[in-house]
C-alpha cells in the first residue's frame, strides 16, 4: 500500500468489482484511480473511494446503465432520485414487454403455431373518409387511438357507415404511413379528412379475437397462407375494428385482417 491508497487488486476485493470492471470504470472516467505510478504504471484508489465503487458494484447489480450510474454519483439528491425513478420506469416497460411475450407465448401453445382460418373473399370498392397520420412501429397503437379519436370528431355530423377501418402499408417500414377512416358516400371529406378509395378485388382475409397486441400472429398466418398458394400482396392492408374499443374487454376484441392479393403464381 502507498498511505492511505490501495493497489487495484486490494480494492477491487473490498468494493466486490474484479479489476477488469475498475479498469473499464476508468476508461469510461466513472471511477478514476486516486493515483496512477508514473513508473509501473500500478493503478491505486483511496478509501474515500470505495463508498462510490459500491455503489457502482450494487448499481450494476441491478442492471443500471452505466451512464446512469454516472449520473447518480456526480448528482445531488435531487438528481439521484430522479435518475432511480427513470431506472424504476425502464424497468416497468420491460416487465410489461416480458409480459406481453408470455401471454403471446401462452396463446401460441393454446391456438397452435399458425392455425387461424384464412379465405379467400372477393372485397367490394369502399369510398372511406380517412385521417391521416405517420408513426414509427412502435407507436402505432398510440397513434391509430389518437387517430380514430379525431376521425369520430371529424364525422360526427356526417353519415358513415361501420366499421372504422385501419389502413397499413404492408411492409413495415419507418416511419410508417397510416390512416384510420370510415365508409361514406358524403361528397366533401369534413375538414382535416381526405378521401380514400379502396379499389375492389381478391383477399385473404381472417378474423382475430383479443387484445391488438395479439395481431401479429394472425398476421403471420395470413402472410404464410398467402405464400404457400403462390400468391402475391399487393396494395395496403387493412383492418376493419368490429367491437368498440370503448365498451368491449380486450380479450373479446374483433379485428377483421385483409391483405390484398394478385393470382397470379409468384415466379
Amino acid at each position: 500500500m502507498t498511505g492511505d491508497l490501495l493497489p487495484i487488486g486490494a480494492f477491487a476485493r473490498l468494493c466486490r468489482l474484479s479489476v477488469k470492471q475498475l479498469r473499464h470504470y476508468a476508461d469510461l472516467g466513472l471511477l478514476s484511480p486516486a493515483r496512477i505510478d508514473p513508473v509501473t504504471g500500478y493503478r491505486y484508489y483511496g478509501r474515500d473511494q470505495v463508498r462510490d465503487a459500491t455503489v457502482v458494484a450494487l448499481l450494476r447489480g441491478l442492471d443500471v446503465p452505466l451512464d446512469a450510474i454516472g449520473q447518480v454519483l456526480a448528482g445531488d439528491h435531487d438528481v439521484r432520485t430522479a435518475v432511480l425513478r427513470g431506472q424504476q420506469r425502464r424497468l416497468e416497460e420491460r416487465m410489461a414487454a416480458e409480459r406481453r411475450t408470455w401471454q403471446l407465448l401462452d396463446r401460441l401453445l393454446t391456438d397452435g403455431l399458425l392455425r387461424l382460418d384464412v379465405a379467400l373473399s372477393r372485397e367490394p370498392a369502399r369510398r372511406l373518409l380517412v385521417y391521416r397520420t405517420v408513426a414509427a412501429p412502435e407507436e402505432i397503437g398510440v397513434a391509430v387511438s389518437a387517430g380514430v379519436g379525431r376521425l369520430m370528431a371529424a364525422v360526427r355530423d356526417v353519415g358513415w357507415t361501420p366499421p372504422v377501418w385501419g389502413i397499413y402499408p404492408a411492409d413495415l417500414t419507418d416511419p410508417l404511413r397510416i390512416a384510420v377512416g370510415v365508409q361514406s358516400a358524403e361528397p366533401e371529406a369534413p375538414p382535416g379528412l381526405s378521401v380514400e378509395r379502396v379499389p375492389a378485388g381478391p383477399a385473404a382475409t381472417a378474423v382475430h379475437v383479443g387484445p391488438y397486441e395479439h395481431v401479429a400472429l394472425t398476421y403471420h398466418a395470413v402472410f404464410a397462407w398467402i405464400h404457400e398458394r403462390g400468391l402475391r400482396p399487393r396494395g395496403t392492408v387493412r383492418e376493419g375494428y368490429l367491437t368498440d374499443p370503448g365498451t368491449t374487454d380486450p380479450a373479446q376484441f374483433v379485428t377483421r385482417i385483409v391483405v390484398p392479393v394478385d393470382e397470379e403464381e409468384d415466379v
